[in-house]
């Protein structure tokens, strides 16, 4: 479990394809600093699991699927990438609950600087639409947002948009972004678990007229 306050910036060292998985080592030592072997540190907010390690680096192995469904195939040797160890029971929660499953990717489409921030506006996939609400909570790159703007739900192409203060432009590799760059996306598990229980019951499968009694 994650909370999406990123605490370093890694730099990506290897990136070893192997059929269709990969292995990758990245260099963070605040990461490192206390995982063991087995710990799970979350990569663009992608939750790997640590293999191998050394006093500044880790190594983890990525599956087919998570290649598939983040953009972390796509890294190259010296990319920064956001990192995130695993939170701890009793730490404030500053963000919002998150897993570190990431649910598909996002594209940039335009970027728009005001005088201490800046917008940033992405595709939104109609498969994840249902689960982002306007001021709602959403994990982009591993990085904990708000949703400041979203399309109306009649528009063809749906999209939202995040507002990033100086400390997340600083601090997390989100800064970088430009047009066509392409973000891991996580959406509220509470969202995910209310749309389920909504499309079960449409089923006849659950009801919730007991629960509301």
């Amino acid at each position: 479990m994650f909370t999406g306050l990123i605490e370093e910036i890694g730099e990506v060292v290897a990136l070893d394809h192997d059929g269709d998985s990969a292995r990758l080592t990245v260099r963070g030592p605040l990461a490192v600093s206390d995982v063991t072997h087995g710990a799970s540190i979350a990569v663009n907010g992608l939750c790997l699991t640590v293999v191998e390690q050394t006093a500044d680096a880790f190594t983890a192995d990525v599956m087919a699927v998570s290649l598939r469904m983040s953009q972390l195939g796509d890294l190259a040797v010296g990319d920064r990438v956001n990192l995130e160890r695993a939170a701890q029971v009793g730490d404030r929660l500053g963000g919002h609950i998150v897993q570190g499953h990431v649910d598909g990717t996002a594209t940039v489409l335009e970027t728009e600087d005001g005088d201490a921030w800046r917008r940033v506006r992405l595709t939104l996939d109609d498969d994840l639409a249902p689960y982002v609400a306007r001021k709602g909570s959403i994990t982009l790159q591993g990085v904990s947002l708000t949703v400041s703007g979203l399309s109306d739900e009649t528009e063809a192409a749906q999209w939202l948009e995040v507002s990033l203060i100086p400390e997340t432009l600083e601090a997390t590799t989100l800064g970088a972004l430009v047009p066509g760059d392409r973000v891991n996306v996580e959406t509220d598990v509470v969202a995910r678990h209310v749309a389920r229980m909504l499309r079960l019951e449409q089923a006849g499968r659950i009801t919730t007229a007991g629960a509301q009694a």
